[in-house]
């Protein structure tokens, strides 16, 4: 089950992504926003990366303007790892080097066409469960502990 979020700005893009993930018959939960509305990215941000933690969705995507903002809203809460990306390489080692669990996306910075393929270069990369990358992770996981 992946996690999906997005504020006015991302709905467009999420509302593509959405429609790839049904074509290969991914599950998702949308967490919001519905509608083209004005609305505040860290609320949804802070329900799917909440979702992503507590092991209800195992991956989280969402969206803004520029995916900046909603990956730092996300980043906030202890244990996800937010990348907020725009090319292939980075949507891919974020994955395999970070281990990210939420990919964050501009609906003003990529066209659909290219967040769904960096929405399946996400999906499909594994963490390479390399020593030095996993020590790295541990590293970050620790400065959370001291704030």
């Amino acid at each position: 089950m992946i996690a999906l979020g997005c504020d006015h700005a991302g709905l467009e893009l999420k509302t593509a992504v959405m429609a790839h993930l049904d074509a290969r018959g991914i599950e998702y939960k949308d967490y919001g926003t519905y509608t083209p509305e004005s609305a505040d990215y860290a609320i949804y941000a802070e329900k799917a990366a909440r979702a992503v933690v507590s092991g209800e969705c195992a991956l989280g995507l969402l969206f803004c303007g520029t995916g900046v903002g909603i990956s730092m809203a996300a980043n906030k809460v202890r244990g996800i790892r937010a990348a907020c990306c725009s090319d292939a390489f980075s949507a891919e080692m974020t994955r395999r080097h970070n281990d990210a669990n939420i990919l964050c996306l501009g609906g003003r910075v990529v066209t659909p066409e290219k967040a769904i393929e960096l929405v399946d270069l996400f999906l499909d990369t594994p963490f390479s469960g390399e020593e030095r990358h996993a020590r790295r992770i541990a590293q970050i996981t620790a400065l959370e502990e001291r704030f």
